[in-house]
This record gives structure tokens, C-alpha cells and sequence, in this order.
């Protein structure tokens, strides 16, 4: 760690390292000389994950300064955790196995590589290869963006985007009416699915198939009829000539429980006029309602005492899309392929904001609503966003260091609490099938059962949730509320240790008897890892549809 001081006279640097949940891991005193100094300090750590460091002068004050959107006061870095002696080493068969995506880090390959990330989204829109005119673009192996040449990224395929020329509008439109000709689109698809083939063949030789993306976010005013007829088109100009494709959407904003503004709203709607007929998966946004944020956590309705407000806890709507999606075709795909949590409600980027607390809140709630996504039958979820930016104010996994509003493309980045997270979530449940969700859960505690494939171990994720301390009453998220679950991890009558790992990635040894190891839960997830399988045969509920990786 380096230290730039520019003291007016011989000084003390003091200073301290804080985890993400504010408890203190280093701390210490070095003198420095005036003027413009650099002190250098080399740390050794046995943790891994989120650190914040705050330094003062203990003379002249004064603190670390202002960052794009990082506050002041503090500089943060992360540990990526190693857990290749706890989590067994996975076999994949084909390269769609793994099960998370991104967008915000589109060709950084480095900072997708340390979170985890498998696929990311490219762009085949008609509006993005044909801006101007038809038939300009003609399908070439030059065209991919260099970044995926390496293989080691997969492509989510987009499709969404009607350029002025060929919208009935007469100007750019995204997902609200057809284009002008069908017959046109559908033979642009096909060179979209000869395009991809070629692209699989030459560079992902190890994936089965390509998914490709159809509509993003539909606000859709055209007939239903023509709705039907833009999928079809779409998949039969891709089919034609890519016998691989996977062709999915509906891609509403929200999983389930309306009918204009949700996948499963729009399945409903669409599966009488053949929608089903058009698609061989489904992929949706993850927000479970209007203005997702730190302190709308996706567990919120699951106690309401009305039933109509239970519909919209997040782990509801999933159950609500799965069911749906067996009415339209048995046993599809469920992509999930946004997500993200902002910070509260009214928050703005400033120097005091967002304090240690906010990022923690947001950490939790990110990290227990892909759990959700993930445990409720959804192969692949997708995080959002890679760094801040201006629109919706927090929602990045990095502080851009740049752009006091922050940027889109930034490169010069923090981590957040919430990176470290999904750094973590990724090195325990990518190559795993979700088994379902725990059987007769106590009220407010929730768990998930994982296996890893080819009949590996079994890694369940539970924590609890009570609104009452999310926020409590001072108006802060608590980290220390908490409430024991006796989980069955082992045979009747046997009795050792078990592997739990925190939120970050930090593993500790928990010790079982009779089977059964007694586990403190609090708001932060964790995962335990179960070496024998059968001790948990016949205590999940698997996800209606969910036919594995």
C-alpha cells in the first residue's frame, strides 16, 4: 500500500483497514518527513475479500480524497478468495455449464476473469449491423470483436433494436413493433445463425449451442399477432441455418406477478397465439420490483400477511415464470440476464456518500437475490453492472475512479463489498446443478441446495432475513442480527467438522454431531459444503422444469 503525503512539517501517518463489515483487520503509525512523500507498506493477509483503508495525518488531518464516485476517506481493494482445498476441482462437459454472466465488463477480460464471469452479451442487432441500409452487412469470421477469439468468454447473442429504415415508425425502435418486413428480418436471422455457426465452430468448439436473445425490456405496442410473427421470423430465419440456436426471451423486466411488464405476463399472454411454437428458452430480468435497491431486499413480501404482496418476493416470481414456462413448453431454459442494486432510494455520488453501511446493504441484497435467481431453477444469471454509472445512481460493482457520475466504459476502478461477493459466489456455484430450495425452513430463514456436477458435493447457501433490521430503526442494515438453523449435513450418528464459507470467501471448520451441525445465520450468506450427498435426499424441493446445466 502506498501512501502519498504532502505535510507542511514531520508528521504521523495513521491508519487502519476495515472489512466490509466495518471490522478493523490492520491498523498502524508511520512517521513521515514534509513535503511530497511516498511511503510504501507490504501487507500480508490470510483473509480474503472486500478492505477499505482510511489514513489521517495526526497533526495536520486531512484525509484520503474523492475518487469519481468513491467517497472520501477511503481506498479499497479486494482479496480474491482461494478455495481449491475447499470446493472440489469441476470436469465441464461444455463450455454453457457455467452459470454466470455479466454485463458492464464487455473486453475486460481481466476483471471478468477475477470475478468468475463465463459469457458476456454481444451485439447482432439488425440496428447494430445495418444502421443505415439493407443488405450491407455480409456475415465474416472479421467481424467478431477480438475479445472472444480466446474462447474463453461466451456469447449471449442480442437481437433487440430496429433501425429508422426498417422500423414502421420510421425511427430507431427497440421491442415495440415489428419491423416493416418480416421476410427481410427473417433472412437477416439467417445470416445472424450463419454468422454464429461459424463463429462456434471456429472458436467455442467446446459449447453445445448458441443463445441468442430476441426482445430486451419489450414495451410492445403493436398487435399481438405481429409479436408472434417477429418471433417467428426470428427463429426461423436462425434455424435455417443454424441447427444449433437456441432462440430465447421474453426478457421483461421483472420474472412474474403482472402482465405488461413480466416474463411471465408476457408467456401468458403470447403462448395462445403460438408464442411457444417461436422459442426454445426463456430469458428474463431479475428485478423484482420498481426501484430495486439496497433497502428492497428481494425477501421483502415473503412474511406479508397479504398473500397479493407475497406474490412479489422474488424467490415467488421465479417459482410463478417456472410454472408459466411449463404451461408454454416443458422443461426450457431459464436465463436470467440482468440484475443489479442500486443504492437507496435518493442517493446521490457525493464525498460523504455512500457511507461503509450502504455498501454492505447492497452487497447482501445482490448477493441473496442471485442466490434466489440461481436456486430457483435459472441455469445462468447475469450481474449488473461492471462500474458506476450516471443514471442509476450505486448500481456498479466498482467505484469509477474517474467520472465524479461515473462512466459507462471506465477502466479505472475500486471494488465494492458487492465485487468480493460475487467473487466469491462464483468460485462456490459455478459448475453446480441447483437441487431447490430447502424443505420446512423456519420463518425468515432461507437455504438452497447445490450439487457439483458429475454427482459431486453439495454446497447449500442459507442466511436469514427480517425486515425489522433491514433497516432497523436507526436506519442502518444490520450485519449482527442473526438466528440459529440446525442443518442435517452428514448420517444419524456420525459426528466431525464441516467447511463453512462467509460471503467473502473465508473458510472456518464447524463441528456436527448426530449429523447435524447447528449454524449461526445472519443476513450475509454462507455456504456449507457437504461431502456426503445423501444427507440431504429428500429435504429440497427442486424447481418445476429445471433439467440441470
Amino acid at each position: 500500500m502506498s501512501f502519498v503525503t504532502a505535510a507542511t512539517s514531520a508528521d504521523t501517518v495513521v491508519w487502519s483497514m476495515q472489512d466490509q463489515l466495518g471490522n478493523i483487520k490492520g491498523s498502524g503509525s508511520f512517521a513521515v518527513a514534509s513535503g511530497t512523500r511516498t511511503s510504501t507498506l507490504s501487507c500480508q493477509s490470510s483473509a480474503a475479500g472486500y478492505f477499505a483503508i482510511t489514513a489521517t495525518l495526526s497533526h495536520s488531518g486531512g484525509t484520503l480524497p474523492q475518487l469519481g464516485t468513491r467517497p472520501t476517506g477511503i481506498a479499497t481493494f479486494g482479496i480474491l478468495p482461494n478455495l481449491s482445498s475447499t470446493i472440489p476441482a469441476v470436469s465441464y462437459a461444455h463450455q454453457e455449464q457455467h452459470r454466470f454472466g455479466m454485463q458492464g465488463f464487455n473486453d475486460n477480460g481481466s476483471m471478468l476473469a477475477a470475478l468468475g464471469i463465463s459469457q458476456t452479451i454481444d451485439d447482432r442487432e439488425l440496428s447494430a449491423m445495418e444502421p443505415n441500409a439493407a443488405n450491407t452487412w455480409t456475415p465474416s469470421l472479421s467481424d467478431l470483436d477480438s475479445f472472444y477469439t480466446n474462447g474463453k468468454i461466451m456469447r449471449l447473442i442480442r437481437l433487440d433494436g430496429i433501425p429508422a429504415w426498417a422500423s414502421p415508425t420510421g425511427a430507431f425502435q427497440d421491442d415495440t413493433n415489428a419491423p416493416s418486413n418480416e421476410t427481410y428480418y427473417q433472412n437477416y436471422m439467417a445470416r445472424v445463425g450463419t454468422d454464429s455457426a461459424a463463429i462456434r465452430q471456429q472458436y467455442f468448439p467446446n459449447q453445445q449451442y448458441n443463445y441468442y436473445q430476441v426482445t430486451w425490456e419489450p414495451q410492445w405496442v403493436d398487435s399481438t399477432a405481429n409479436f408472434v410473427a417477429m418471433y417467428a421470423a426470428v427463429y426461423k430465419g436462425l434455424h435455417s441455418t443454424d441447427p444449433n440456436a437456441v432462440v430465447m426471451g421474453t426478457t421483461n423486466v421483472f420474472p412474474a406477478n403482472c402482465s405488461t411488464q413480466c416474463t411471465q405476463g408476457y408467456l401468458a399472454t403470447y403462448a395462445s397465439l403460438g408464442l411457444g411454437n417461436y422459442i426454445d428458452g426463456v430469458t428474463t430480468h431479475g428485478y423484482y420490483n420498481a426501484g430495486t435497491f439496497a433497502g428492497h431486499p428481494p425477501e421483502q413480501y415473503d412474511t406479508d400477511p397479504n398473500p397479493s404482496n407475497v406474490a412479489n418476493a422474488l424467490d415467488q416470481q421465479m417459482r410463478s415464470l417456472r410454472s408459466q414456462m411449463q404451461m408454454v413448453k416443458p422443461n426450457m431454459r431459464l436465463w436470467m440476464t440482468e440484475l443489479g442494486i442500486t443504492y437507496d432510494s435518493g442517493a446521490a455520488y457525493g464525498p460523504s456518500y455512500p457511507p461503509a453501511n450502504q455498501l454492505y446493504g447492497q452487497a447482501a441484497v445482490a448477493l441473496r437475490a442471485h442466490l434466489i435467481i440461481l436456486g430457483e431453477g435459472a441455469q445462468v444469471t447475469y450481474f449488473f453492472y461492471g462500474p458506476d454509472y450516471p443514471a442509476d445512481v450505486g448500481i456498479g460493482t466498482f467505484f469509477d475512479l474517474a467520472d465524479s457520475q461515473g462512466q459507462y466504459g471506465a477502466t479505472n476502478l475500486s471494488p465494492k463489498p458487492e465485487a468480493l461477493a460475487f467473487a466469491a459466489l462464483t468460485r462456490v456455484l459455478d459448475g453446480t446443478q441447483t437441487l431447490g430450495h430447502l424443505n420446512g425452513l423456519p420463518s425468515m430463514v432461507y437455504g438452497y441446495a447445490f450439487q457439483q456436477l458429475n454427482s459431486g458435493a453439495v454446497i447449500a447457501a442459507l442466511w436469514t432475513h427480517n425486515n425489522s433490521n433491514w433497516p432497523t430503526s436507526s436506519g442502518t442494515y444490520s450485519s449482527t442480527y442473526s438466528t440459529t438453523y440446525a442443518l442435517t449435513v452428514n448420517s444419524t450418528g456420525t459426528s466431525g467438522n464441516v467447511s463453512v464459507i462467509d460471503m467473502m470467501g473465508n473458510v472456518s471448520s464447524v463441528s456436527y454431531t448426530n449429523g447435524v451441525a447447528n449454524l449461526t445465520l445472519t443476513e450475509s450468506p454462507i455456504y456449507v459444503v457437504l461431502a456426503n450427498a445423501n444427507a440431504i435426499q429428500g429435504k429440497y424441493t427442486a424447481p418445476v422444469g429445471y433439467t440441470g446445466q
